[in-house]
């Protein structure tokens, strides 16, 4: 399972849903203002369950984005040291999207939710109707753009890495056969191509 850090922008959002974040593939930094006395008891316990994956980092300074130039320095760091993780922004500010935008183009797994139940893995993990899954996986190869599976057994893995390993391969199968359904994917022989929905 790749690697996931969750960076928490935590003047801008107090996340709620943080034990989605306990498992081994999650590493958690939250980053405090210098205003900020105290973080809620949830965030607290969740990153004491976390142990060493998970870390505050409380600014020192104030001003317009100081807080938004930490993340954006730690993600260069972190990316320099992990170049296959995936990286997640925890924050409703849109001034981190232009950020996200260029980390994509320089091969750098990236986005930004606005909550703890918005990460897309996080999303993934919990949503049950076959739509729904198809939704995610639809997301999930617009965000690949050239770099998706082009045979059904590296899809087929790839729709397991969405899901975290959590799916049979029956419901694997469903999902590709249903992506196939809807036109999304055409698949000819073991090769697939795609045409997915605009935006």
């Amino acid at each position: 399972m790749k690697s996931n850090f969750v960076l928490i922008d935590y003047e801008n959002v107090q996340p709620e849903a943080m034990s989605a974040l306990v498992e081994e593939h999650f590493n958690v930094i939250v980053f405090v203002g210098a205003n900020q006395a105290k973080v809620s008891f949830e965030v607290a316990s969740a990153l004491q369950q976390l142990g060493d994956r998970a870390q505050y980092i409380k600014i020192s300074g104030n001003g317009s984005n100081a807080l938004d130039f930490h993340i954006a320095f730690y993600i260069g760091e972190l990316a320099s040291r992990h170049p296959n993780a995936f990286f997640h922004i925890v924050s409703k500010d849109t001034g981190f999207d232009p950020l996200v935008q260029h980390l994509k183009t320089r091969k750098i797994l990236a986005s930004r939710s606005k909550s703890v139940v918005d990460i897309p893995i996080v999303k993934a993990a919990s949503s049950k109707a076959p739509s729904e899954r198809i939704e995610i996986v639809v997301a999930d190869l617009k965000r690949r753009g050239a770099a998706k599976p082009r045979t059904v057994k590296t899809l087929s893995s790839t729709i397991q890495a969405i899901f975290q390993k959590q799916l049979s391969d029956e419901e694997v199968t469903g999902l590709v056969n249903g992506l196939n359904k809807k036109g999304i994917v055409k698949i000819s022989g073991t090769k697939v191509a795609y045409s997915l929905p605009e935006d």
